[in-house]
């Protein structure tokens, strides 16, 4: 059979047994020439060496084809393969004995060859095998390739080593590991030596002419990624990263799959854990509505609802493109999801409850709103209209229709609100938390601050002026904000529902503030340019409505803790009823008359926070 048609894993074994084939009679009668000095054999026993190889060759031969030694490649020859030989050579030898007893009573074989053959044939076996390996491994060719240190020795570190010296094209040459583990130091690695700690690389980057380093920590917190990132920004030196944890473990990426560091990696945190069997029993099987399912949160809390199995997921979202695209990305994904799409407004109060009473949800997550702060602060109106007025008609209509539960979901800057958008989302707090004493629907508040990535935040921004050359516009050196990852916010949301009784309000745990000024140095650096050298960081002063640093609950609420470790408490509150509708009736006066004047009285009232305006009649009401 000619080359081209014999498939290339047959014409390897055809290979290997060929060379099987061989050792087998040089160990044999090598161990007679060893049992001899290394002197001529005597006639004699070299005639009873080729009649004992008639026994030993197709017994060893069967041996080898019992104990599987052409299942492996030699290109990856490891301990498995040397002790399948090692049983192979064993057995063999030991039933070429018996049987050369048996026929000829093994007169012509000295006691010592059987040994001496058995010691020889493992080492002509195992020795091609293993050399072939270390050849192919490190790629004895004259390109060496970009000179690699490798961050972290662990099994991550051990799998992207191996995988690089196994690359045939030889781009990389891993040259040394760094890991802040003591017990690992001095070790070696595939003869790759752990050279010292993380503190140690732009030492190293230096002594060892380092061309890139490699970080292969996928379980890294994001203080940790940050601390190695600063260190091979300190070397000024190319870094890449192995894929996160979570992509590795559910396989949709390879350990070599490497990537840039993204800002995610530097400010995200720890994963979150969650009471999955509580959320899948509150939610599993219900009708859910989402409004704004084609926003950042929403869709988000779409793609998460999805996977517990909800009896029907219904969507309202006032673009026609957004909700478009989460339609198509949901029917593609879950094909047995029962799904419902909408295209509205949630100020449209009609539409609204003619969808509540043909779907009839048992559990609303509310995530529309209008959140840009600049913006909003010279769109009263449409502020007011859509983020109070028209969480109360969604709240209303939850309400009469009998949904179990109403999920408001707020923002940090509802607390001691600073601008239009932060005051309005605190208006609707304030509605939920009070319509709560009054309905059956148990109304409950989540507030968190800023989500990487979403439309509309600085991140997506940053990115934008980046890649345009700059400058990066940043408002105030001293700003702070905080920070989560959109999946987090959402499945904490979802926690929510378990947690909550009516009338709470909910704050999510958002770690440490960030500097915005870092996060623009961090997003230029991962760029692979210098912050003020080859992109400017622009300080334009804050805007309307811009506070340096935001706060998640106010002093007077009382934050304490839940049954969830990244869940707070905070006590609203409660203002007379009366005087409350009262209040929002009038908002929807002035709106409908384009009143701003009115507008701002009567939001400066609602929230005084906001306005230094007339305190609301503040009153114990308790459901």
């Amino acid at each position: 059979m000619s080359k081209d048609i014999l498939p290339r894993h047959l014409r390897s074994q055809a290979v290997a047994l060929a060379h099987d084939v061989m050792m087998v009679p040089i160990a044999w009668l090598l161990a007679y020439w060893l049992r001899y000095n290394l002197e001529v054999v005597p006639a004699a026993y070299y005639t009873d060496a080729l009649v004992g190889l008639l026994f030993v060759l197709p017994i060893q031969l069967t041996a080898f084809m019992l104990f599987g030694l052409y299942r492996g490649i030699w290109r990856f020859a490891s301990l498995p393969d040397i002790v399948r030989i090692l049983k192979a050579v064993a057995v063999g030898t030991v039933v070429s004995v018996a049987l050369l007893f048996i026929f000829t009573r093994a007169g012509g074989v000295p006691r010592s060859v059987p040994v001496i053959h058995a010691i020889l044939l493992v080492m002509l076996l195992s020795g091609p095998r293993l050399i072939y390996r270390l050849l192919k491994d490190h790629r004895l060719d004259l390109s060496p390739g970009k000179r690699v240190l490798i961050v972290g020795s662990g099994k991550a570190g051990e799998m992207l080593a191996r995988d690089i010296l196994r690359n045939r094209r030889g781009d990389y040459s891993p040259v040394a590991f760094v890991d802040d583990k003591q017990r690992r130091q001095g070790r070696e690695i595939h003869g790759i030596p752990v050279s010292g700690t993380c503190d140690d690389i732009p030492r190293l980057c230096e002594e060892l002419g380092i061309d890139i380093v490699m970080l292969a920590i996928p379980s890294a917190s994001s203080r940790q990624m940050r601390r190695v990132v600063e260190l091979c920004e300190q070397a000024d030196i190319p870094f890449r990263s192995v894929p996160q944890l979570n992509d590795l473990i559910s396989g949709d990426v390879q350990i070599n799959n490497l990537r840039t560091v993204s800002i995610e990696d530097l400010l995200g945190r720890d994963p979150v854990s969650l009471d999955w069997e509580s959320i899948d029993s509150a939610l599993s099987g219900k009708v859910i509505l989402i409004t704004g399912a084609g926003g950042s949160i929403g869709s988000e809390l779409c793609r998460q609802l999805a996977t517990i199995k909800p009896a029907r997921l219904v969507l309202l979202e006032i673009s026609e493109f957004n909700l478009y695209t989460i339609e198509m990305e949901l029917l593609s994904n879950y094909p047995d999801l029962s799904l419902e799409c909408h295209l509205g407004d949630i100020t449209d109060q009609p539409m609204v409850e003619n969808l509540f009473a043909q779907t009839k949800p048992e559990v609303v997550f509310h995530a529309a709103a209008y959140k840009h702060v600049p913006m909003l602060e010279h769109q009263l109106r449409q502020a007011v209209r859509n983020n109070i007025l028209g969480t109360r008609i969604l709240a209303q209509s939850a309400d009469r229709f009998k949904c179990g539960v109403f999920v408001l979901v707020s923002t940090d800057k509802a607390v001691n609100p600073a601008n239009v958008m932060g005051a309005c989302k605190r208006g609707a707090e304030i509605y939920c938390q009070n319509l709560d004493a009054h309905s059956d629907t148990k109304f409950i508040t989540v507030r968190f601050g800023n989500v990487l990535g979403s439309a509309g935040s600085v991140i997506p921004l940053f990115r934008k002026q980046i890649e345009a050359g700059g400058p990066v516009t940043v408002t105030d050196p001293r700003m702070e904000r905080y920070f989560m990852t959109i999946p987090e916010a959402c499945q904490l949301i979802m926690q929510t529902v378990v947690l909550g009784e009516g009338g709470e309000i909910f704050v999510l745990d958002m770690g440490e503030p960030i500097k915005i000024s870092y996060l623009a140095e961090q997003m230029i650096h991962l760029s692979g340019r210098t912050p003020d050298v080859d992109i400017h960081i622009e300080y334009i002063g804050l805007r309307p409505g811009e506070k340096l640093y935001e706060e998640l609950f106010h002093e007077m609420e009382h934050l304490h803790k839940t049954a969830h470790e990244k869940v707070f408490l905070a006590h609203h509150r409660d203002v007379d009823w009366h005087w409350l509708l009262n209040s929002l009736d009038e908002m929807k006066a002035a709106c409908d008359t384009i009143n701003d004047d009115e507008l701002k009285r009567v939001l400066g009232q609602l929230v005084p926070e906001h306005s230094e305006s007339v305190e609301p009649e503040v009153v114990s009401v308790h459901k």
